[in-house]
């Protein structure tokens, strides 16, 4: 069972926006908010005062439309070829990556008649998506490419803000406003998650978080200051004794030492469980800790609960993954990886439960229930 507390969510957002006053704190509700459910998500947000909202794709800001009818709604990966009046008909305000990008858009906003607004990307040391040095020359040697569209802002992206002191970051910093120089003036936008707590320098008029949001540490070399935002348990479906040198699982990849206590659980890899957790994660059962043990497959996973009192593992009881005593941080680090992998891998097999702000009402499965 996944249980997602939209009031810590909110929470989190609060603390942001106290952070970076007096510039705009949006929200990136992308990949279906992390994972937690957009459209329960991103009301939560706009009923605490959020007004942009950052999604990738535009088929992520349709579906969010009705739920944010009077929002910004910004897609970072910008308008695809023969979307142009997709974009415009529900509002959601492209991010043009490059000059072809920016010609297209004003071509459709010739043909409609109308300015049609836009953000554009300026890569500053990514080197993935936005405009390169030489195109952003060419933009502001001619600034007729401009015309038609209503530039609502500059947005540029930081390679390396989650290490405290990389000068990458100062670096991509200064290339920005060496960049916009001569450009025209709109809002800016640069900082995340990690780079808003770096130094107000990043904060700029609008900062963008999205880990963070949804309990995420910004600042891994830290204690985090931000809410934990989800609960993950799951069943306890048997437990068995196994004699010294018995082996469990898949490939036998585990054998154990002495007399064992095996309990499986019925979580694997097709839940969000990663694979590359085997024989090195672990789960809290009575706020106690329980290594994983052997591989873990696609609907179970075995753990050993030797050293766990007999009364507090038994079948139809809860194991925890994600919760108070073991963070997504935490899970992350058992498994090789980040917590943004953690939460987009969350299998839509949970059984989901959403905790309204402040009133803690709740809701399961894809409707709220009063």
């Amino acid at each position: 069972m996944l249980t997602i507390d939209l009031g810590a969510i909110a929470g989190n957002w609060r603390t942001l926006c106290r952070r970076v006053a007096p510039a705009e704190c949006a929200a990136v509700v992308k990949a279906d908010a992390y994972g937690l459910g957009a459209a329960h998500v991103a009301p939560a947000l706009a009923a605490a005062g959020c007004t942009t909202f950052f999604v990738a794709l535009l088929e992520e800001g349709v579906v969010l439309r009705p739920c944010l009818p009077g929002a910004e709604i910004i897609a970072l990966l910008g308008a695809l070829p023969g979307r142009e009046a997709d974009h415009a008909h529900h509002r959601i305000v492209p991010v043009l990556n490059s000059l072809g990008d920016i010609a297209r858009w004003q071509a459709f906003a010739r043909s409609v008649g109308r300015r049609q607004p836009a953000w554009i990307h300026l890569d500053t040391g990514m080197n993935r998506l936005g405009l390169d040095a030489a195109e952003a020359r060419r933009l502001a040697e001619q600034p007729e490419r401009l015309a038609g569209l209503e530039l609502r802002g500059w947005i540029s992206h930081l390679a390396c803000a989650d290490q405290p002191h990389h000068p990458l970051s100062a670096a991509q910093l200064g290339r920005f406003h060496r960049t916009l120089a001569p450009l025209p003036a709109g809002r800016r936008s640069l900082a995340g998650s990690s780079g808003l707590w770096r130094s107000r320098a990043f904060h700029l008029e609008l900062v963008r978080p999205g880990a963070a949001l949804y309990g995420i540490n910004p600042t891994p070399e830290a204690a985090n200051l931000m809410r934990p935002v989800i609960m993950l348990k799951s069943r306890i479906l048997q437990v068995r004794t196994v004699d010294s040198g018995a082996t469990i699982g898949y490939g036998a990849a585990a054998t154990v030492a002495r007399r064992s206590r095996i309990a499986t659980i019925a979580v694997g890899y097709a839940d969000g469980a990663l694979r590359s957790s085997a024989n090195r994660g672990h789960v809290f059962i009575d706020r106690r800790p329980a290594p994983v043990v052997g591989r873990v497959s696609m609907d179970l996973m075995t753990i050993d609960v030797t050293d766990l009192p007999e009364a507090a593992v038994a079948p139809g009881g809860w194991a925890e993954l994600i919760g108070p005593d073991r963070s997504v941080d935490a899970a992350a680090a058992d498994a090789g990886t980040i917590g943004y992998e953690i939460l987009t891998g969350l299998s839509r097999r949970h059984h989901r439960v959403w905790l309204a702000p402040a009133t803690g009402n709740l809701a399961t499965g894809d409707q709220w229930t009063s």
